[in-house]
């Protein structure tokens, strides 16, 4: 398998600094592909957001290339990877309560983390990043006649068990209550273990992740025309078109940091 692939990481215009972190890895082993991609957003309402996730990101990195790879090598089942990333959920949670302790503040930030080996996905989330699934959504045009809205994860689909699907499916459910209250973090918050989900991707289907504020202003049914996996046939076309839709937040009034990644499954 190859994945064609591209990143979007914005301040914005009116905030301080980006709490939002990502990551992005892939290497190819003699067992096949193997993709890393993370969006980690800080809680902008406590102290060092950007800490909380630039420290998430750097100890995911590390885990990709001394547990993830070695896994892979060793042909290890699924459980074995799931329960090797819950370990080190729960180890950050203890390493950033301490550093909370010491600093006498509370810091946390959501976590949603891809890893794509071949065909296979496995999704670790907390908090309200997001990841989305595209298959072809057969429109065209971009953001023409689309309201702004700021809806909850919805699915698209037609016909039984998503034959027929189209369009994007949200994958993750948010841990959100009220309007923005997060109920679930890595962070000075008490443990909770990552919703976890195990699933398969074909060639010519993409995979979005991003932080809350890359999608407040902008439509599912806008992520499927724009990000529809069909019309993309190389990187450079991603870079570009999660750029427009980041302006396009920004024109609708997003105010918050903006992140986002695109992974396109190739043969």
């Amino acid at each position: 398998m190859k994945y064609l692939t591209s990143v979007y990481w914005e301040r914005g215009r009116e905030a301080d600094t980006n709490q939002d972190s990502l990551v992005l890895l892939q290497v190819l082993t003699a067992r096949g592909r193997v993709l890393m991609a993370a969006v980690c957003d800080g809680m902008g309402g406590l102290a060092q957001g950007e800490w909380a996730s630039g420290y998430v990101t750097q100890r995911l990195q590390e885990w990709f290339y001394e547990s993830l790879l070695r896994s892979v090598r060793k042909k290890k089942p699924y459980w074995v990877i799931r329960r090797s990333l819950d370990r080190l959920v729960y180890h950050m949670q203890e390493q950033i309560t301490l550093y909370g302790e010491r600093e006498g503040i509370r810091l946390g930030t959501t976590m949603t983390v891809l890893v794509l080996w071949e065909k296979t996905y496995l999704i670790w989330h907390l908090g309200d990043t997001r990841a989305y699934h595209f298959q072809t959504a057969g429109r065209s045009g971009l953001f023409g006649g689309m309201k702004s809205g700021r809806g909850m994860c919805q699915t698209h689909t037609a016909g039984k068990n998503g034959k027929g699907m189209s369009g994007a499916v949200c994958l993750t459910k948010d841990h959100i209550k009220g309007r923005n209250q997060l109920t679930k973090c890595v962070g000075s918050f008490g443990y909770e273990r990552p919703d976890f989900q195990l699933g398969v991707v074909q060639a010519g289907q993409g995979i979005l992740l991003c932080s809350d504020g890359f999608r407040h202003y902008v439509e599912e049914s806008e992520f499927a025309d724009v990000l529809d996996p069909e019309q993309i046939r190389e990187e450079q076309q991603i870079a570009r078109r999660l750029h427009e839709i980041g302006d396009v937040c920004m024109k609708r009034g997003e105010k918050d940091n903006m992140s986002a990644v695109y992974v396109k499954v190739e043969r």
